[in-house]
């Protein structure tokens, strides 16, 4: 059968199939059953023993806490539509008005503002931070000639660094970006982190500060909380997409192969040591990236090939439930520069984030470590022993005792994230126009990292997949 071809159902109902339970796939399964109807057979397989991928809520303490994505973007339309259609509105909530400090030389610093993305605009809001030799370059920078080609895409690291100095990475921008990607600027694209920093350099801002200001003059006109998250952590997204999908959820069940099909695909399942093959006629793959190359070797090697190059981040979050009377910094959270000497390289707290997480039995806390080429290899007492051993700092810092720990728990995600190095994006629109038809691919490996982002993939997958049905 040539690639992209298709026969006829026969008048019966489709068959379609998702490999992968996480927001991706869960989204994909629920946006298939709108489009197809109550009668399309929508199988989604998943190796895990649960539903929700890196949406994970675990137990600290006797109270529900997220232990992988934490919040998303309510100014994206994304998550906040699909929140709306399941209904789950009310329960979204709003952070509080404390805000991130980061570690310093041995101290606690406000977090830079103004700043994009740990950029800061000019020398002042870095005062306390930057050398006096990057203190001086960010002033003098607006100045300086800026040799800029439209379309071209170094990494954050280098461009920040050449501009406004090395300190400034280290100590603004690593710590931001690292959170959110578990990489460091220098590994890191501009048009894949900071889309609109790059626009306004394309467009002609004269220098890094004057296209910080213009991207952040841009935004100066949006109310309102950036982020939300719901009340009873992402957990609720995932029982909300299980149910509404309607899809047949197949956990335990590994997908080892994909090829093409008498009518469409053919998907090998491994299920309690019995392979067999189901046939298809379209399928949504929302596995990681990396996974998803090795199921798309046969149907797709060209797109396969691209894919397999991307490389993933790992990395480990310790939870903590703490006594209800531990009194905690009054920051929302704390992120590490990246000259610092601590081994965790961020700390939520998350009882002074969310004002809904307060007055409860507990406190809760969590810790972050890992980045791209800096593998979490400790065991999980190493790590908790860590985490509290930098808390034990940092707490000192604040002028506050140790916490005392009253429960903690360990969640690896040893493949977390994929890396988005310089031309990333590129590359991956170029991987995805080479999918046969009736082939979509959802995930943070795509267009971004985020759960909104995410969401925007399956939208997207699934319109490529049922376009080919036939009809």
């Amino acid at each position: 059968m040539t690639v992209g071809s298709r026969n006829s159902t026969g008048g019966r109902s489709p068959r379609v199939a998702v490999i992968g339970a996480g927001v991706s796939g869960l989204t994909a399964a629920f946006r298939l059953r709108q489009r197809l109807g109550v009668d399309a057979a929508i199988d989604v397989y998943d190796s895990a023993d649960r539903p929700g991928g890196l949406l994970c809520t675990r137990e600290v303490g006797g109270v529900s806490m997220d232990v992988g994505a934490e919040a998303f973007i309510v100014r994206r339309p994304e998550a906040r539509d699909l929140v709306d259609e399941l209904g789950l509105t009310a329960h979204v909530v709003s952070p509080g008005g404390l805000r991130p400090a980061i570690w310093s030389g041995d101290g606690l610093h406000p977090l830079p503002a103004p700043a994009l993305m740990g950029i800061p605009l000019g020398p002042e809001p870095m005062a306390d931070l930057a050398s006096p030799a990057d203190l001086d370059r960010m002033a003098a920078e607006a100045d300086v000639p800026l040799a800029w080609a439209p379309g071209a895409d170094p990494s954050v690291g280098d461009l920040v660094g050449d501009r406004f100095g090395r300190s400034v990475v280290a100590r603004g921008v690593d710590p931001m970006l690292g959170g959110v990607y578990s990489t460091l600027a220098d590994h890191l694209g501009l048009r894949e982190a900071i889309p609109a920093l790059a626009r306004a350099l394309d467009d002609g801002a004269p220098s890094l500060t004057a296209a910080v200001r213009h991207v952040l003059d841009a935004g100066a006109s949006a109310t309102g909380p950036v982020f939300g998250a719901l009340r009873g952590g992402y957990r609720e997204l995932v029982d909300a997409l299980v149910a509404a999908g309607g899809a047949r959820l197949h956990l335990g069940a590994a997908v080892t192969g994909l090829a093409h099909g008498p009518d469409g695909f053919t998907l090998l399942i491994e299920a309690s040591g019995q392979p067999r093959p189901i046939d298809y006629d379209g399928v949504v793959v929302a596995v990681p990236v990396w996974t998803a190359a090795e199921l798309l070797g046969d149907v797709a090697p060209e797109t396969a090939a691209v894919l397999a190059d991307v490389q993933p981040a790992g990395s480990a979050v310790v939870a903590f439930a703490v006594p209800e009377s531990t009194p905690l910094p009054e920051h929302s959270g704390v992120l590490v520069a990246t000259d610092a000497d601590l081994a965790i390289k961020a700390v939520t707290l998350s009882t002074q984030k969310w004002p809904h997480l307060r007055g409860g039995p507990v406190r809760t806390l969590r810790a972050s470590f890992g980045r791209l080429g800096d593998p979490v290899i400790r065991t999980d007492e190493q790590l908790v022993a860590a985490a509290v051993s930098d808390l034990a700092i940092v707490f000192s810092a604040a002028g506050l005792p140790a916490p005392e720990v009253a429960d903690a728990v360990v969640q690896r995600w040893p493949a977390g994230l994929p890396h988005y190095p310089p031309g990333h994006l590129a590359r991956m629109r170029t991987a995805l126009a080479m999918l046969p038809d009736g082939i979509g691919v959802a995930g943070s490996g795509y267009n971004g990292v985020g759960v909104p982002a995410c969401i925007g993939t399956a939208d997207a997958a699934v319109g490529k997949v049922t376009a080919a049905l036939p009809t």
